[in-house]
């Protein structure tokens, strides 16, 4: 581990709420200094090399490593042309998800236009919360006398996040699948003020690929399975060639679907989804990729 990643690593475990809760303020204004925002959608320059990151859910280890190990915190210093997107879900099922949101949100306080932060299911709204939601009780052990003004504070800062990233030409990144319901770019980056009359929202969080063309009842309970068919209209919606996307655990870390339309990727392992390995993204972006080639250019862990 570097020795900035130890620092923000030590941080995260002995943060007190009032500087978790300036952090989150802080972060919240930053939202958007990436340029190119439209509503909840983040258009993203084709031009250096992505890190992405899949579900994290607490697992303060594995994101230690990513960045550690993508030398991220020292390429942004140097101006390096690099950004650094997650793909959602930083906490829930894990032991340190507030750590977690700390490091994340201390990333973006530090490199505002070269870090990324999308909205997974997890950080979804009242309606479609994840179940079980164990975040409160991790805010509340981590901060005894104040955590519901805490997690409060998280709640709203959910609502600030992205919900899609897209570069056009290449990628569009999002946390769940391709929404059936959207038909157009304004309508995906109004997803947010659409919710709850339009289902584009739900299922950019909740959607899981399946290998049949069409719509299926999903058995999350929200959202949807869509086929490659669907696959292919979003992407032709929004003008790029390969969907990446978190959600769901992967034994190798990464998973690939629709042709190579699709790239699922999961950046953490261990319990409770049981996946011997994560992996996280470095995409170069001056040429496209299909999900086949990107996942063997995944870094495993």
């Amino acid at each position: 581990m570097s020795s900035e990643v130890d620092s923000l690593v030590r941080e995260a475990y002995s943060v007190e709420a009032d500087t978790f809760l300036n952090l989150l303020e802080e972060a919240s204004k930053l939202q958007g200094a990436e340029g190119g925002v439209e509503g909840c959608l983040v258009k993203l320059r084709r031009s250096g090399e992505l890190i992405v990151v899949g579900d994290l859910h607490g697992d303060l280890h594995s994101l230690s490593f990513i960045l550690s190990h993508s030398g991220f915190l020292e390429r942004a210093r140097r101006g390096e042309d690099v950004k650094l997107v997650f793909l959602g879900d930083y906490g829930d099922r894990g032991l340190h998800s507030v750590e977690v949101y700390y490091v994340v949100l201390k990333l973006k306080e530090l490199f505002p236009d070269k870090v990324v932060l999308l909205r997974g299911n997890h950080e979804g709204p009242p309606d479609l919360l994840a179940s079980p939601h164990d975040l409160p009780f991790q805010v509340q052990r981590k901060f005894p006398s104040r955590g519901d003004e805490v997690y409060g504070a998280l709640r709203a800062f959910f609502e600030k996040l992205h919900l899609v990233a897209l570069i056009e030409g290449s990628y569009v990144l999002l946390h769940g699948g391709a929404p059936s319901d959207a038909n157009s770019l304004n309508e995906l980056a109004s997803a947010r003020e659409l919710h709850p009359s339009r289902r584009i929202l739900e299922e950019v969080l909740w959607n899981d690929p399946v290998d049949l063309d069409g719509l299926y009842t999903s058995p999350r309970g929200a959202g949807m399975l869509f086929g490659p068919d669907v696959t292919s209209r979003f992407l032709g919606i929004v003008g790029a060639k390969t969907l990446i996307r978190g959600h769901e655990p992967c034994p190798e870390g990464v998973d690939v679907r629709h042709g190579g339309r699709v790239l699922t990727l999961f950046s953490r392992k261990g319990p409770p989804y049981m996946n011997p390995f994560a992996a996280y993204l470095k995409v170069e972006l001056d040429s496209p990729l299909n999900g086949y080639m990107l996942a063997r250019s995944a870094v495993k862990f």
